[in-house]
């Protein structure tokens, strides 16, 4: 059995979620530092069995790349040279507001609902469990 990875990739931190090994749920994993990712990813890949990565794909609302775009490709093909794994692109639109908003309607504490990282990986959940819900409709 194995899992799938989902990022969420920001300038400063990238937000991480994986799937049980039956491939149903996802869940949050870690916040880590861009510049960190690969040390942390090389030690996640020897422990973990994973199938692909989903990667979130930021567009702007006229349906066109965001800026950032551009280093989520320099990363997405580091991916694949490096660990040689299927990757996925799926629309990250809105995440963070409803990243955001699901923490609001929590009972977690203000200092924890303000806590960036803990949006990141909320966010890279949502694209996760978006990616795993189209995979059972096809």
């Amino acid at each position: 059995m194995s899992r799938v990875l989902a990022v969420d990739y920001g300038k400063k931190r990238i937000g991480l979620a994986h799937t049980d090994l039956e491939k149903i749920i996802a869940s949050p994993l870690d916040t880590v530092l861009t510049k960190e990712i690969f040390n942390y990813l090389n030690i996640y890949f020897e422990q973990e069995d994973v199938d692909a990565v989903v990667v979130g794909y930021p567009k702007t609302l006229q349906d066109q790349p965001a800026q950032i775009f551009t280093q989520i490709q320099k990363f997405i093909q580091k991916i694949k040279v490096m660990y040689n794994k299927p990757i996925y692109l799926v629309d990250e639109r809105f995440t963070s507001k409803i990243a955001k908003k699901s923490l609001l309607t929590s009972n977690m504490k203000k200092s924890k609902r303000q806590d960036k990282s803990m949006v990141d990986k909320i966010s890279a959940t949502l694209i996760l469990q978006s990616f795993l819900d189209r995979e059972k409709n096809l």
